[in-house]
């Protein structure tokens, strides 16, 4: 029997104990080989002592897929030093990294059977899993990534360990259930991809993308998929006549090189098909052109640009697509030439050219720039080292709030970079977007909060001017500034948006404790206990985020006391009398109706009236698309699809709220739904279109507007539909009309 899921054939698990044993020793073989130039004296025997222990501590486990779970560690290990490019103890590590989680082997036995290296590893590696001291307002997920990066600013290894975990999790997801793939692969995207990027780890992340387009939509990318394998001969035709010329005259001026061609990921297709709006057939950059070269770090530099030299002797680059990060590497010491040029038969084709230092940095990121021995660290000064750093400081902060930490971290550390010079000279990284005033607070905190303008390329400038690279700034401060609260709507760098919420929460919590003693006085009067319960109701009550909110708001007379007069007590409980009902008893209806943990919610059938529901205005679902429920904390559950642009921050951060959804069969009900279609201008197209949604197709159309220019008219489309296939139906009518060039679903529609 053979099961398929998502179009991959997968065989069902049947090897018996003997069978299990020589596959279990053909991985840890594997390892050895992998290691074999690296091995000292005594390390194989200190790596067979770990196998043993995890072997004997997982002897009675197995994944979801029925495999013996030994085979996870051992994968891990695998990926740590083939495609990481780590070492023996960080294989130990990888090889033990569940067993303090899992099993009864403590931190203590490690350190005692290895060392306290080794053990400390491990602990970070737990703590990762292992969350503790949840604040009631954050989600596990959220406090998780925290604690990642946290981590990976005390050592990297653990999160390089632990990002080979997820990317073996990601390549056996198929045995999952659908709400956990979804899961898993929303938290990928969310959190772990941008950090293997920011890393340096480029394969390790377009795989992780790959893997979870292909669990939350499936049908991109098996389509994707289907078009790269039906090009590929073709494809491989083009890239060989691009490279002949090139080829051959870098062999006549005696280069040491290597020069491919290689499709570019799956997801990088799709999410070009998405901005540009145009088909898999319309993407004309499905592969990439690598050269490789061999030369001596003091020509490195100089080598590279007479490979671009020659390359654009043969075909014409465009000046704008040209990325030096050879004189400035990234952030994350990523090095390389990349141009795209102009080649045979009219396509663009990128080119990026690297040595093979350059490459190695490309392909093992962190763990390239990081050189380990016997337990000590030792690196040299790199723009990594200055990550590090970076990250230490917006981690010292312990009152941040979870989920606002996470949106800013990832658009400080995981967004494209510009380079911003001081007067003297030196050169600052910072985020794409980033500010006067956050290349301020960059510099110094206290610079930053006295900041009052800034002078760019010598001309005076506010303290919200957007930066662009090249840029020299020069920060103007005075003794009398301080932060405000406009500050937060122009910041964009964690650093600084972290540093003004703290100045701003202290200077709101002095004025807080006026309203913290004004409510106590009030409920003495009343003879109203001031427990934290009754606290709390006070906070739902008026809708505030927090007691400190809510003291806040007392302080500066936007909530009235005198309000509580109308309040009663019921025990030592302290109650609204409109929110009374919500300490009766529950209906037995509504405890059937409440949507229950691994609950599935049939929408729009029978059941449907059991359930209040609304769909999400960000994705407009209909059925047949695929869904997913989200309890919100005021409005119930709202239905999303898969591919929402909020699903990944939703499923990632919230997983605990996601409630498990499919559609019902149902005629009678229509959604409002709209298509954007781009053609050519003629007489009498808005009656074709028309003709095919009510005479033809008989559709209720809500909408329709065309605007037309130079020839090309572009228009929207609001109609109702049963469900996704008459959707589908639809467009593919609209798209045999003559002219119409393009048909595409609009995600947000106007309501």
């Amino acid at each position: 029997m053979i099961t398929q899921i998502d179009g991959t054939i997968t065989a069902p698990y049947n090897l018996d104990d003997e069978e299990e044993k020589k596959m279990i020793l053909r991985e840890y073989r594997a390892l050895l080989r992998s290691l074999k130039e690296r091995l000292k004296k005594g390390d194989k025997a200190l790596l067979r002592h770990a196998f043993e222990i995890a072997v004997e501590a997982h002897k009675d486990m197995r994944r979801k897929s029925g495999e013996p779970y030994i085979l996870h560690p051992l994968a891990v290990a695998r990926i740590v030093v083939e495609e990481i490019g780590l070492g023996v103890n960080s294989a130990i590590c990888a090889l033990l990294h569940d067993t303090v989680e899992d099993t009864e082997i403590t931190l203590e036995d490690i350190a005692r059977e290895f060392n306290t290296y080794i053990a400390k590893i491990i602990d970070g590696l737990t703590k990762i899993s292992n969350v503790v001291d949840i604040k009631a307002d954050t989600t596990i997920q959220a406090e998780n990534f925290r604690k990642i990066l946290l981590t990976l600013a005390d050592d990297p290894r653990v999160i390089l360990i632990k990002l080979a975990d997820r990317l073996h999790n990601m390549r056996t997801l198929e045995s999952m259930s659908r709400d956990k793939q979804l899961k898993i692969s929303s938290e990928t995207t969310y959190i772990y991809s941008p950090l293997a990027h920011r890393l340096g780890l480029y394969e390790i992340k377009s795989e992780m993308e790959d893997l979870a387009l292909k669990y939350t939509q499936p049908d991109i990318y098996q389509d994707i998929a289907k078009g790269l394998k039906e090009t590929k001969r073709e494809r491989t035709r083009y890239i060989n006549e691009f490279i002949k010329p090139i080829k051959e005259e870098l062999q006549h001026n005696g280069f040491d090189f290597e020069i491919y061609g290689r499709p570019k990921a799956i997801n990088s297709i799709w999410n070009k098909m998405k901005t540009k709006h145009v088909t898999f057939d319309e993407v004309y950059d499905l592969f990439a052109i690598r050269v490789i070269l061999k030369s001596p770090t003091e020509r490195e530099k100089e080598d590279c640009w007479k490979i671009y030299s020659i390359i654009t002797n043969f075909y014409r680059p465009s000046t704008e697509r040209l990325r030096d990060w050879i004189s400035v590497p990234k952030g994350n010491g990523y090095e390389a030439l990349h141009t795209t040029v102009m080649g045979p038969g009219g396509k663009w084709v990128e080119v990026q050219i690297r040595t093979e230092r350059m490459n190695e940095i490309a392909e093992k990121g962190l763990a390239a720039h990081w050189k380990y021995k016997e337990g000590t660290v030792s690196a040299q000064e790199s723009k990594l080292d200055s990550f590090l750093k970076h990250l230490r400081e917006i981690l010292n902060n312990p009152d941040t709030d979870t989920i606002d930490f996470i949106q800013d971290i990832k658009l400080d550390l995981f967004t494209e970079e510009i380079y911003i010079y001081t007067p003297k000279g030196d050169m600052r990284v910072l985020p794409k977007g980033a500010t006067a005033l956050d290349f301020a607070f960059d510099i110094h905190t206290q610079l930053g909060m006295r900041c009052i303008g800034a002078k760019v390329n010598y001309k005076l400038v506010p303290l919200s001017y957007h930066l662009n690279s090249g840029d020299q700034v020069e920060v103007i401060t005075s003794s009398k500034q301080n932060p405000s609260e406009d500050w937060l709507s122009f910041l964009v760098t964690a650093k600084a948006k972290s540093r003004v919420k703290n100045y701003l929460k202290e200077d709101k919590r002095k004025i807080a404790e006026d309203g913290k003693d004004a409510l106590a006085k009030k409920m003495d009067q009343l003879k109203v206990s001031n427990s934290q319960h009754n606290i709390n109701e006070l906070v739902h009550y008026y809708k505030k985020s927090s007691t400190l909110d809510l003291y806040y708001a007392i302080a500066v007379g936007s909530i009235d006391l005198k309000d509580l007069n109308e309040f009663s007590v019921y025990g030592d409980k302290f109650l609204h009398p409109r929110e009374a009902k919500l300490e009766s008893k529950p209906s037995e209806d509504a405890l059937k109706t409440k949507p229950g943990k691994g609950a599935e919610l049939i929408i729009f059938g029978e059941r449907s009236d059991k359930v209040l529901y609304k769909l999400a205005q960000c994705c407009q679902p209909i059925p047949g698309d695929d869904v997913f429920g989200f309890v919100t904390s005021g409005e119930g559950l709202k239905v999303h699809r898969t591919d929402c642009p909020n699903a990944a921050q939703l499923l990632a951060n919230y997983g605990h709220r996601i409630v498990r959804t499919k559609w019902a069969k149902n005629k009678e009900i229509s959604f409002l739904t709209g298509v954007r279609i781009i053609g050519m201008d003629d007489v009498g197209v808005i009656q074709k279109i028309t003709n095919v949604i009510s005479g033809e197709l008989k559709l209720n159309m809500r909408s329709i507007s065309i605007d037309s220019k130079d020839g090309i008219f572009e228009g929207n489309i609001m109609i109702y539909v049963h469900d996704r296939e008459e959707l589908n139906n639809f467009c593919n009518r609209l798209g045999a009309l003559d002219g119409i060039s393009k048909i595409e679903r609009i995600e947000t529609p106007d309501q």
